[in-house]
């Protein structure tokens, strides 16, 4: 007697497949909805606050508007006009020349806090990251204010100093050149502290074992410095130079609280020029022109910077 097959599925035609099965969407909810919202959000801000201004202003830098009344077309006389301006040229020239200074030094000086910060043999290194970390907490203002007491002509410290060591006085405030010494000084330990902290984030990045290797190997700390550290935060060095590039480019309120671009207007930088000519003499079509222009030059810096980076980054 044999015994009854039990019944099986139906067996799948040959060559067909089989069909997958459905995914279930997930609802809409809570999980999905505050990121929207948080994302309208800042949509909402940039465009209220960098789109419709920058819109703003381009179309204001093709008419001849004054702050009142009506604003009457005029095309690219501004740039023209611009173009043709030595002031402009002087102005965007000394802050090429701020720039150019301020930012190795900065970048040095915060490295090195950095580097001091993270050694394995310092001590007090919370009170050190607190006492380093002070100028960021300071206003450009007062920092301003602050060089501009110690770097006084008449009532200056550093002068009194001198003058108490049997020397004479520097003319920081009418010598174009020592002014400008005085503002990339200034820049520079105002914004070191925040390129520091970066720093110190990338330096607790490197592998401590590359380290151990190239002792071991007999390398000393400068050789372990130049050929791990440094390759290490390269990425890190690369955002820090880009950003202190365009805040130099871009320094107002610590050098108007210093010297006002002094002497004269021979340490004027090109924002105070934009706010002077457009807030000052009431040409806002003009220093929207200018301040359209100091854009362009503050994307190619980035953009030349970002290239370099990348391709930097592909050698390593």
């Amino acid at each position: 007697m044999t015994l009854a097959a039990k019944p099986t599925a139906p067996a799948t035609q040959a060559g067909a497949v089989a069909p997958l099965p459905k995914r279930r969407r997930r609802p809409f909810g809570r999980y999905r909805l505050a990121p929207f919202l948080f994302t309208v959000a800042a949509a909402a801000l940039f465009a209220l606050f960098f789109l419709w201004p920058g819109v703003l202003g381009l179309s204001y830098s093709f008419t001849d508007y004054r702050g009142w009344g009506d604003a009457e077309f005029v095309g690219f006389d501004n740039y023209v006009a611009l173009m043709q301006d030595p002031g402009f040229y002087s102005a965007l020239g000394r802050t090429l020349v701020y720039t150019i200074f301020s930012v190795p030094i900065g970048y040095a000086l915060s490295l090195a806090m950095a580097v001091a910060i993270n050694a394995l043999w310092s001590r007090g290194k919370v009170a050190a990251r607190i006492i380093f970390f002070l100028p960021w907490l300071i206003s450009p203002i007062v920092t301003g204010v602050i060089w501009r007491w110690m770097f006084g002509e008449s009532f200056g410290f550093v002068n009194f100093v001198i003058e108490s060591l049997g020397g004479d006085g520097l003319p920081w405030s009418s010598n174009a050149n020592l002014s400008l010494l005085v503002v990339i000084l200034a820049s520079s330990w105002g914004g070191a502290a925040f390129n520091m902290l970066l720093f110190v984030a990338a330096l607790n990045n490197v592998p401590q074992s590359y380290y151990e290797a190239a002792e071991l190997d007999g390398a000393n700390g400068w050789q372990r410095f130049w050929n791990i550290t440094l390759p290490s935060i390269a990425p890190t060095s690369v955002l820090v130079i880009l950003l202190s590039t365009l805040g130099h480019m871009k320094e107002f309120a610590m050098i108007q609280a210093l010297n006002e671009g002094g002497p004269g207007t021979q340490n004027r930088l090109i924002v105070q020029y934009i706010y002077e000519t457009g807030f000052k003499q009431s040409e806002i079509g003009y220093a929207t022109a200018a301040s359209m222009v100091l854009l362009v030059i503050l994307m190619a810096i980035a953009i030349i910077q970002l290239a370099v980076s990348r391709r930097s980054g592909s050698a390593w």
